[in-house]
């Protein structure tokens, strides 16, 4: 399996940490690219953003529509039903960026997980699921897809996590990503729960919190 085209940024030479960041239905890797110079980050503080895009596939709920997804939605109820092979295909994918960057030498507790909406349902897939221990995971107005599957890993029951969500998100109710941090407290991660006067977006107070985030996972 190829890895897939992404965006890669990064804050200083010989970065060593690295933020992988998964976009949203209908968008690509330069979603989020932008955002990167907005965190104002310290200078000492070395990281490569990997920004992938999704492949293209046809979305159920959007008419068969072809456009970059991780996995098909086909239903758009509370519990909305996805196609969990596909979001595990895409976690595979993502996996091996995490590999690559294991393989330039850095530390996989160095190595952040984000994502927005299906970007996130990814994330927790990925995150909680590795067998290293990785840095943090930044789940951004998503919802945990496979919580009812997924394999927790031992390695990871440490890793620190933090959910934002927009309390005006007319995609992805706020009570998803209430659910996910109920179910994740409930068997002992650690959690902070952050919500916003928003809709399904990014707002500026949230950008200074995904700073704080990042400098916290990354022990800075």
């Amino acid at each position: 399996m190829s890895l897939l085209p992404a965006i890669e940024l990064e804050t200083r030479s010989a970065p060593d940490a690295a933020v992988i960041w998964l976009h949203g239905l209908g968008a690509d890797g330069s979603d989020f690219a932008p955002i990167v110079p907005e965190l104002h980050l310290p200078p000492d503080l070395g990281i490569r953003f990997i920004f992938p895009h999704a492949p293209a596939m046809p979305v159920t709920v959007n008419g068969g529509y072809v456009m970059p997804a991780w996995f098909d939605i086909l239903e758009m109820a509370i519990d909305r039903k996805v196609d969990s092979a596909q979001l595990l295909v895409s976690a595979a994918r993502i996996n091996r960026f995490v590999d690559r960057e294991l393989d330039r030498g850095i530390d996989s507790r160095r190595i952040v997980l984000a994502g927005f909406s299906q970007g996130g349902a990814v994330a927790y897939q990925v995150g909680l699921s590795h067998s290293r221990p990785l840095g943090g995971l930044l789940a951004m107005s998503t919802y945990f897809a496979t919580s009812d599957s997924i394999a927790l890993s031992e390695a990871n029951f440490d890793l620190p996590i933090e959910i934002h969500h927009g309390i005006h998100d007319p995609v992805v109710p706020q009570a998803l990503g209430i659910r996910a941090a109920e179910f994740l407290r409930d068997r002992g991660y650690s959690v902070a729960f952050r919500s916003y006067p928003m809709d399904h977006s990014v707002c500026p107070q949230q950008i200074a919190h995904i700073a704080d985030a990042l400098q916290r996972f990354l022990g800075n």
